[in-house]
């Protein structure tokens, strides 16, 4: 048994036999500092400087081991990961239903507002890590594409919010998976298989349901909310939002850890504002709302916007994906109930068919994505 050296990968034996002192390795919840024994075979020499992976880790370097004797492991609250998820579901929600209050309000205008709130929540950000407004040379197009189908894919979004039920216009945005997995394929030649081909199905099958189209349901289609023209002007919408924003989940892929979060996030918010405001000048929708209501929703839709992201982020920093793919299914849940309960607008069953339909077809997809990644995950254990 040798003694761990705090980051170093040498363990040499003192003069005259005796053993070094032992430096802090880790801290323990109480304060108290444990050394870092772990079984090092071939490491005699003195000066090796050959870092081993410890058999009782994984994935970390010995000589620092997370189950070294006397340590203790910070109990992690079960369940926080999913908690954090449902969270962001219901402050996604209500955001939507404000923007479904507002009045007179284009929902380019709100997409502009939800930029700056960004802007200023990121930018404080930026330079506590100094990461730079820019990013890597070699990585700029890809954040520019990153803001661009990002921003586009909100303003859709709050526009198909506007025009359609809340209900109808979130069940449409749950195709994002199945979307990410079939342009995956083909853009970055990851695998797709007969079941990502059959969740496919479903979600164009339930994306039908939803939009009822006359050449299928005949003219007179019951159950929408306005005009059936602008039924379909937001089911087009929200179909383009959401192909826009697994577009964006391609290029984050692509891009993969080499930018920080903060500074994509940072590209999004930027030329999303640039957008915004040269698509209100030209459509000369540019004003504020005429009462302080409206105005205290625009806001309220920047604050529950950015705490969902903020929830959703911390829920995948500590729960896997696949849980949290499956939890945030409750943004349906909450879309129908507050329907109901503000909008005064009960769904037909067109829509509930079609909402189980794409509901089944994303979490078919995150569940299979799950197995698969705890699959590789055990194959690199092994």
């Amino acid at each position: 048994m040798v003694v761990c050296k705090g980051g170093e990968g040498d363990a040499a034996p003192a003069a005259g036999g005796k053993e070094p002192e032992v430096p802090p390795c880790r801290e323990d919840g109480a304060g108290a500092v444990q050394p870092c024994l772990c079984p090092a075979p071939g490491v005699e020499a003195a000066g090796a400087e050959e870092r081993r992976a410890c058999g009782c880790c994984s994935g970390m370097s010995w000589p620092c081991c997370c189950e070294a004797p006397g340590t203790k492991k910070k109990a992690a609250c079960p369940g926080l990961g999913l908690f954090y998820t449902i969270l962001s579901a219901f402050l996604f929600s209500v955001a939507s239903l404000f923007l479904k209050k507002i009045e007179d309000v284009h929902s380019v205008e709100v997409s502009a507002f939800r930029c700056v709130f960004q802007m200023a929540f990121v930018l404080p950000g930026l330079i506590y890590y100094k990461t730079g407004f820019l990013g890597p040379k070699g990585k700029r197009i890809f954040l520019f594409f990153r803001g661009f189908l990002g921003s586009t894919a909100m303003v859709l979004l709050y526009y198909a919010y506007q025009v359609m039920p809340l209900a109808d216009a979130t069940v449409i945005t749950f195709t994002s998976p199945v979307f990410t997995s079939l342009l995956a394929w083909i853009f970055l030649k990851e695998k797709y298989s007969l079941w990502d081909l059959l969740f496919t199905l479903f979600a164009i099958t339930g994306v039908i349901l939803i939009a009822r189209p006359p050449f299928l349901f005949g003219s007179r289609v019951t159950g929408i909310e306005g005009s059936y023209t602008n039924h379909l002007k937001g089911t087009i919408a929200a179909i383009t939002s959401t192909l826009s924003a697994a577009s964006t989940i391609i290029i984050l892929r692509k891009v993969g850890k080499s930018v920080h979060y903060f500074l994509s996030i940072w590209y999004y918010a930027v030329i999303g504002l640039i957008g915004c405001v040269i698509a209100l000048f030209v459509l000369n929708e540019w004003r504020l709302p005429h009462c302080g209501r409206d105005r205290v929703f625009l806001i309220l839709i920047g604050l529950l916007g950015l705490g969902g992201q903020v929830f959703l982020t911390k829920a995948l920093q500590i729960e896997k994906a696949g849980p949290v793919s499956i939890m945030k299914t409750m943004d349906v849940v909450f879309a129908f109930i507050l329907q109901v309960l503000f909008l005064n607008h009960l769904p037909t069953w067109w829509t509930v068919g079609g909402a189980l339909c794409v509901v089944a077809s994303s979490s078919g997809t995150a569940i299979r994505k799950w197995r698969h990644s705890v699959k590789k995950a055990k194959q690199r254990e092994i």
